[in-house]
């Protein structure tokens, strides 16, 4: 028994440990990557002085008081998307619709390793903003997902991926009005 527990001590020490203050540091960065927010919701809302479950657009669960969701849809906001929104591990459903989110992590492309960390994911709608990217790899690890929304950006590349078949749960799939090639079958 001695000979396990500083073996056991040590362990556990070392986890990493996620929870609300996780959602609110991916939030915070999120804030900090917007430039433009014509209507001051996020510069006067989103405090560090209140919880992110009372924030504008956020929705916490009441088992676990995680974020489960995000709905910053139609707000008016310009900038980019961090990585950092991965780190949203309670996460059903993202709506950043209809917005001018530009790119992710400052670049043109959605960053495929941002949806590994997404189990939970099951609604994606980012259409009608002014993204330019292929449809991420990563995005099929998310399992749960049975709504993606890419409509109206400027994404670009060819026929979906064979590991589109890993998401047996989806059921709308949107990518119309973007600059995607090669032939598409309708069902």
């Amino acid at each position: 028994m001695a000979v396990l527990s500083p073996h056991f001590v040590v362990s556990f020490s070392t986890k990493t440990t996620t929870n609300i203050d996780t959602d609110q540091s991916a939030l915070l960065a999120l804030k900090a990557c917007i430039v433009s927010d014509a209507q001051k919701i996020l510069k006067t809302d989103w405090s560090a002085a209140t919880s992110v479950c009372n924030w504008i657009g956020v929705t916490c669960g009441s088992r676990h008081q995680r974020v489960i969701a995000l709905n910053l849809s139609s707000m008016l906001l310009t900038g980019t998307i961090p990585s950092q929104i991965g780190n949203l591990s309670f996460l059903t459903s993202l709506d950043l619709m209809n917005n001018s989110f530009m790119a992710f992590c400052r670049i043109s492309e959605i960053r495929s390793d941002m949806f590994e960390h997404l189990p939970r994911l099951q609604v994606l709608s980012l259409s009608l903003n002014k993204l330019s990217s292929e449809i991420p790899m990563g995005l099929f690890k998310c399992k749960e997902l049975q709504v993606i929304n890419f409509e109206y950006n400027r994404m670009m590349g060819g026929i979906l991926p064979k590991e589109i078949g890993n998401l047996t749960m989806l059921r709308i799939l949107r990518l119309g009005g973007n600059m995607f090639e090669g032939n598409w079958m309708v069902f």
